[in-house]
């Protein structure tokens, strides 16, 4: 088994769970994430079932998909599905039949279309579930600096050396720009998407203005809402939403982006090694993405947000659970305390509690409903609200 395979264990194990409960499983993810190492632990590459949809003979045995597809049996995997959209209709139509003798493992690198096809076309039938880099509950939590340098797309972070973490994240860029892309029907150039995408890393963390981005790159707002919305798409960058509560206060109604692994982000920044990482102006942006990212790999909820009012009044990350909302603060601090954010958020939102994740050791009570909790804590799944059901 490889060493991809030994640290997502979890995520196998949900994606056996979702293919017993669900006709179609949907698995989401950047490229180099794994997607295809864990469905080989499933199926043999080799099997009749397995259709990898960038190899020219998956392709071939294609050109009729209803007569290819209709007789298997069992468990079948199409990977990377962006390349032929028209095969939803037809899943469709497979599952649908009486007995339901095939169940579907669909790998995708893309999220948007890819989702609306499914959305679309499978309504009822599907379950999707997201992929993204290695996480510190994979890794454990002696992982953390390692994971925060390098990213956790699993070629970075296992490199033999930076050098080499290095060069796989650049070439990573290069070919996501100039090959995935173009190839997944994105008619912007390759050079002015790579330009946007690398001021989009000096706003990391900030709340979206289109106009300012595309006075420096001399196009219009809309074009780089438009490029945004791409590289989200390809699960590059999440656009956070903001949380409106029925308040007097103004609110904050534009997203914050981030570049959602923090490799990417230091490779885009120029970033090449830690003391290089601690000493740069974006360092407190870089660590506060990243905790935001454990967090939502760690802790289950319904939905997520940020929060934040036109007074200043702000919340990293909110998670809502039933009927329950939890606020969560980043900090990269020695010994973070109650911002007068944290108390204006208790009270307007009706807040159940608040964690202040930050870079200690130490657990320990800030107040009522308030706790300071270490990020290597998120290493072990649900610990951030324990008591919250």
């Amino acid at each position: 088994m490889s060493v991809v395979a030994v640290c997502r264990r979890s995520l196998l194990a949900q994606i056996r769970e979702a293919l017993d409960r669900s006709p179609v499983v949907v698995l989401t993810g950047p490229r180099q994430t794994g997607k295809t190492t864990l469905a080989r632990q499933l199926l043999s590459e080799h099997s009749p079932n397995y259709f990898d949809l960038e190899d020219p003979a998956s392709l071939a045995r294609l050109d009729e998909p209803r007569t290819a597809l209709d007789p298997l049996r069992g468990l079948v995997v199409l990977d990377e599905i962006q390349r032929r959209p028209d095969l939803f209709p037809i899943l469709r139509v497979l599952v649908d039949r009486g007995n339901q003798p095939a169940r579907f493992l669909i790998l995708g690198s893309a999220s948007g279309e890819l989702m609306r096809q499914s959305s679309e076309s499978l309504a009822g039938r599907v379950e999707r579930i997201e992929i993204g880099g290695f996480t510190l509950a994979e890794l454990g939590a002696d992982a953390t600096h390692a994971l925060w340098l390098r990213g956790g797309f699993p070629r970075s972070y296992l490199a033999a050396a930076e050098p080499d973490s290095l060069a796989w994240r650049r070439q990573f860029i290069l070919t996501l720009l100039e090959r995935d892309l173009p190839q997944w029907g994105v008619r912007v150039p390759a050079e002015a998407l790579g330009r946007f995408w690398s001021m989009l890393a000096h706003y990391h963390g900030q709340t979206w203005n289109a106009a300012e981005p595309a006075r420096a790159l001399g196009v219009t707002p809309k074009t780089c809402s438009r490029h945004l919305d791409l590289l989200s798409d390809a699960l590059m960058i999440r656009q956070l939403r903001p949380w409106h509560a029925n308040l007097a206060k103004r609110q904050v109604k534009s997203p914050k982006v981030y570049v959602r692994d923090s490799g990417l982000l230091h490779q885009l920044l120029g970033i090449e090694t830690e003391k290089a990482l601690l000493t740069h102006p974006k360092v407190g942006a870089s660590w506060e993405g990243f905790a935001i990212e454990q967090v939502l790999a760690a802790e289950a909820c319904d939905d997520a947000w940020f929060w934040g009012t036109h007074q200043g009044a702000e919340l990293d990350l909110l998670l809502r659970r039933g009927d329950c909302l939890y606020g969560v603060e980043c900090k990269r601090a020695d010994a973070p305390r109650i911002t007068p954010s944290i108390r204006v958020a208790l009270k307007d939102l009706k807040l159940a509690r608040v964690a202040i994740v930050y870079p200690g050791s130490l657990r320990y009570s800030l107040g009522d409903a308030v706790e300071a909790v270490p990020l290597a804590a998120l290493a072990k799944p649900g610990t951030l609200f324990p008591d919250s059901g």
